[in-house]
């Protein structure tokens, strides 16, 4: 049986479709928390050299990812779920079996990712407080639906103080002041 715990040696993080166009949509409080959160993990990440991709939907039509987040080489999508794009499948490290998602929309792209990446055999995580939709009923049904599933719906404190398992280094002073 898997492990319900994040751990650093065995994780990515995929932060989704957090474009320009897309946040225009969002309701502005609720979008500010997700970036907010999105950059703790993103952080995070970095800090504990644990891999990270970011992808784009339709980046002529919706922009870039902001630039709060941007990383290096997006990867520019059509498909809604991730998995389905033969560029992130390339990236996915095969080492790494547990996949966080992050990102945007709860109820389309984010869903649809971790139900296939699931199904792949991936142990994925979704970061409650670092998804949203346009709709909040919509995020809502789509973590129910992801629960039922079987995929761990956690929050980003969780998943950080997970990767760090212990309260000492230098790196766990960086994201305590970063969750603070």
């Amino acid at each position: 049986m898997q492990s319900s715990v994040c751990r650093r040696e065995l994780s990515q993080l995929v932060i989704v479709d957090v474009q320009e166009k897309l946040c225009a949509a969002m309701e502005p409080s609720a979008l500010a928390a997700v970036v907010k959160n999105c950059g703790i993990l993103l952080q995070a990440a970095r800090l504990l050299e644990i891999p990270v991709l970011h992808t784009e939907q339709y980046p002529q039509g919706l922009g870039a990812t902001i630039a709060d987040l941007r990383g290096e080489n997006a990867i520019a999508k059509t498909a809604f779920s991730c998995a389905d794009e033969p560029a992130f499948a390339a990236r996915l490290r095969r080492d790494r079996p547990q996949i966080t998602l992050a990102g945007m929309e709860a109820h389309i792209c984010i869903l649809q990712t971790a139900l296939q990446l699931q199904g792949l055999g991936k142990q994925v995580f979704v970061v409650e407080d670092a998804v949203i939709s346009r709709r909040d009923a919509n995020k809502q049904n789509a973590l129910a639906r992801l629960r039922h599933a079987g995929v761990i719906v956690t929050n980003t404190e969780s998943v950080v103080f997970e990767w760090l398992k212990v309260a000492e280094g230098d790196a766990f002073k960086q994201i305590s002041k970063l969750v603070r």
